[in-house]
């Protein structure tokens, strides 16, 4: 009897298979490729046609209707997708290598516009986790630009997207193992108690190395890189106690440091530029929360690794941003209240470091290069989660022909089912735009607000579109605000989102721009942007026509069920 239901099924599959052809043919007879149950053309840009996360029977079937086939191994629990956020994000690495933006705004800046700008950070997450939830894919942020834009503009606006979300995960990957560099170079000169000079070739030197062994980490199989996300989320949470236990310890027994006041924790401005003081509130105070707790659409371009993604990558988004809002603003406060008041001592300290000086100064030199080297090492940890999420980035992009040497890149290790090329390839382009390093500070500086400036562009505008021209075709999956609240707090966030790109292309000095003030941001971002728009338009259109299926029909029917199919015939025909 099994047997004759199976063969029944089979017949009612191909029939409602040949059914949608049918109707497919008669509405887009000049397409020569037949857009069959898949969702979109291989080879033309044009509508895309159903997916609902809410009906799909496992993330196998979800991503069929998304379009792709299973080729990475599900290895990834809910709390290891929370892990790779909240590994980038490190907290108390990242807290350590934005310090010296942080101080010229005083700890008005400091505690309060963390406390702030932590909050609109949570909109943009949560406005995220709708577009995750109702479309779990690697690819995420260029595939919710194809989907939602206006057919004119998918496969040029996808382009652009694609582009700068690949340069903002590996402008991340740079300033993370740029403060990695720093913070080695800094435990170096205390050991030798400052008779080590650091150069920008010295620099470079420990940042290529850092990349390198980033790169060999990674590169093993899956359920090796899931089990590290494990390790990091206990790595970083027992450094970041044993931080706030012993800091005020040493402060306590130190003659060098005394507690500081609330009025100084809570009430101390400064301001070191010549900006006015609300806009070098906003530049001092939103940039380090910006920085560190944002890392979060990691989560998205797990999606296809992550058991139950619907749900999965909404509460690992969600959940990251939370946890490091909070704890990082005890940090925050630990920090202004431990360190010596004279703040232009702190940043101008020969150890190269702030963190290094506050922890010298209150525990001593053993401590400070113990605690140091555990600090560094949890920012390799976080290079490493980061340069996970970047080869997923890049190898669906190739997937969907958007970079050169696609061909190649796109290729899965069958025995580590991973994508290995794409891990060596955005590991090869970190190197090549760390070269800024041998530039100078300045130069430097501009991989921390290019990763801001590119990731939020690559955010903002798929989001706009969603509440704008795709409105319509947007589908809730398991995490959705509701009618009422979604409008709103996606509003807030495209807002806050516009806001920080502007914010980050302007330079530290208001008058008198020179090269050493200059921040290069709008130099490097606008090169991607406007390059990539160029490049489209004279030779890309020819090969890039958006997300393309590789998946077939047979291959579909084997994992879609027959009551999803049923579905989708009934919406191709309303349509």
């Amino acid at each position: 009897m099994s047997g004759e239901s199976s063969i029944t099924e089979k017949k009612q599959i191909t029939h409602a298979t040949r059914e949608l052809n049918a109707i497919s043919s008669s509405q887009e007879g000049e397409v020569k490729e037949i857009r069959s149950l898949r969702t979109i053309t291989s080879k033309r840009a044009g509508e895309v046609n159903y997916i609902n996360a809410k009906t799909a029977h496992g993330d196998t079937e979800l991503l069929a209707e998304i379009g792709y086939k299973q080729e990475l191994d599900r290895h990834f629990s809910t709390v290891q997708v929370f892990g790779i956020a909240f590994s980038i994000m490190g907290l108390l690495p990242s807290i350590a290598s934005i310090l010296v933006m942080a101080f010229p705004g005083g700890m008005v800046s400091f505690i309060w516009g963390w406390l702030i700008s932590g909050a609109f950070i949570l909109s943009i997450g949560a406005a995220m986790s709708e577009m995750a939830s109702a479309i779990p894919t690697s690819g995420g942020l260029y595939y919710y630009t194809y989907y939602y834009a206006p057919p004119k503009f998918k496969s040029v606006l996808s382009f652009v997207i694609g582009n700068s979300n690949t340069l903002a995960l590996t402008a991340a990957l740079c300033s993370i193992d740029y403060g990695l560099a720093e913070e080695i170079l800094s435990i170096v000169v205390i050991s030798r108690d400052g008779d080590f000079n650091i150069t920008n070739g010295k620099t470079y030197g420990v940042y290529a190395a850092g990349i390198v062994a980033t790169m060999i980490l990674t590169s093993f199989a899956t359920v090796a890189v899931s089990k590290l996300q494990t390790f990091s989320i206990i790595s970083n949470l027992s450094l970041i106690v044993f931080f706030l236990i012993v800091l005020p310890i040493g402060v306590s027994k130190s003659d060098k440091v005394n507690f500081n006041s609330g009025k100084f924790i809570f009430g101390n401005w400064e301001n070191e530029s010549n900006w006015p003081n609300g806009w070098q509130f906003m530049m001092a105070g939103f940039q380090p929360a910006v920085w560190v707790i944002g890392a979060f659409d990691s989560c998205i371009h797990m999606s296809e690794e992550a058991k139950n993604a619907t749900k999965a990558v909404p509460i690992g988004i969600l959940s990251s941003i939370t946890v490091c809002w909070i704890v990082g603003f005890c940090i925050c406060i630990t920090i202004a209240a431990c360190m010596d008041s004279n703040i232009q001592a702190v940043l101008n300290t020969a150890y190269g470091q702030p963190l290094a000086q506050i922890l010298y100064d209150a525990l001593g030199k053993k401590w400070a290069m113990a605690f140091m080297s555990l600090i560094a090492f949890c920012q390799f940890i976080m290079g490493a989660s980061t340069l996970t999420a970047i080869s997923r980035q890049i190898w669906a992009f190739s997937r969907d022909d958007g970079l050169p040497f696609s061909w190649w890149i796109k290729v899965v290790n069958k025995k580590l089912s991973s994508p290995l090329r794409a891990t060596w390839f955005g590991g090869a382009y970190a190197l090549f735009i760390g070269l800024l390093c041998l530039i100078g500070g300045t130069a430097s500086n501009a991989l921390f607000s290019m990763y801001i400036a590119a990731n939020y562009f690559a955010w903002m505008v798929p989001n706009l579109l969603r509440m704008t021209t795709g409105r319509d075709l947007f589908t809730p999956g398991a995490f959705y605000l509701g009618k009422f609240w979604s409008p709103i707090i996606n509003w807030i966030s495209i807002a806050f989102e516009f806001f920080i790109i502007i914010m980050m292309m302007f330079p530290s000095d208001q008058y008198g721009v020179t090269p050493n003030t200059m921040n290069y941001t709008c130099v490097f971002v606008g090169f991607v942007w406007f390059g990539s728009l160029i490049y489209y338009l004279v030779y890309k259109y020819k090969t890039f026509h958006g997300p393309k299926s590789n998946i077939d029909d047979e291959e579909f029917q084997d994992v879609v069920s027959q009551d999803v199919i049923d579905q989708i015939l009934s919406h191709q025909k309303a349509s």
